[in-house]
């Protein structure tokens, strides 16, 4: 039974890591980008041949309906002959209905050419239209694209700051700053305690010295003697 809810959890873990990746703004922006360019390149194929059926029903237009006058001309230029008496009459209206019905058949097929021609020139208005659309559509989506890799550089970094705010351990820091600033008072009171006891604290030997300090004699004497080579008495000086 166990094993089966790790496979049932496996599979759930991959379905919601699908979902979010379909739910990725960019990814999502970048696949509607690439699937309008793919539409638009179909839709340059598809206006091309169009206009290629376009064209070809253009010109099988104009082929019939130039056809369709030559019979005409050919019916009237039967009967002319007929009534000069170059033909026999009944010849010239067999052939002539002949032209005319070979005349009216190209005409019909002149007509419906230009009824091709008229649907088709208006796909391709059409396709144009829709190729515009298109190329506006990938535009504003690019832009919009740009517009979100930007939003997301700084969705991620107030978050990664926000974040970092979140875990700080503000009391912890606080109270190593203040054990810190202590331990410095300690330090700088035993600092001046030492100096103290430095000031305080002569040994026998240091007092001894002081006591029989005779520097002042001593320039007394080196005094007296510096006048007594100069020749003058104590009581003139």
């Amino acid at each position: 039974m166990n094993i089966f809810k790790r496979i049932f959890k496996i599979g759930e873990a991959q379905a919601n890591k699908a979902v979010d990746n379909l739910e990725d703004p960019i990814t999502m922006t970048e696949q509607g980008i690439r699937d309008m360019k793919e539409d638009l390149n179909k839709s340059v194929e598809a206006v091309a041949q169009v206009k290629a059926m376009a064209i070809r029903s253009k010109n099988e237009r104009d082929e019939h309906t130039a056809t369709a006058k030559d019979y005409e001309s050919k019916a009237m230029l039967i009967l002319k002959k007929a009534h000069s008496g170059d033909m026999e009459v009944g010849e010239a209206d067999r052939l002539a209905k002949e032209a005319l019905t070979k005349k009216e058949e190209a005409q019909q097929h002149a007509n419906r050419a230009a009824a091709d021609t008229e649907k088709f020139e208006k796909n391709v208005s059409q396709l144009k239209d829709t190729i515009e659309t298109i190329k506006g559509n990938i535009t504003n989506w690019e832009n919009e694209l740009k517009t979100l890799k930007a939003r997301v550089k700084v969705s991620d970094a107030t978050k990664n700051v926000n974040k970092q705010m979140a875990e700080l351990d503000s009391a912890g820091t606080v109270s190593m700053l203040e054990r810190m600033k202590e331990k410095v008072a300690q330090d700088e009171a035993l600092a001046e305690a030492y100096g103290d006891l430095a000031k305080t604290n002569k040994s026998v030997d240091d007092e001894i010295d002081a006591a029989a300090d005779m520097t002042e004699s001593k320039l007394d004497d080196d005094l007296a003697k510096l006048k007594e080579q100069l020749g003058i008495k104590k009581d003139e000086a």
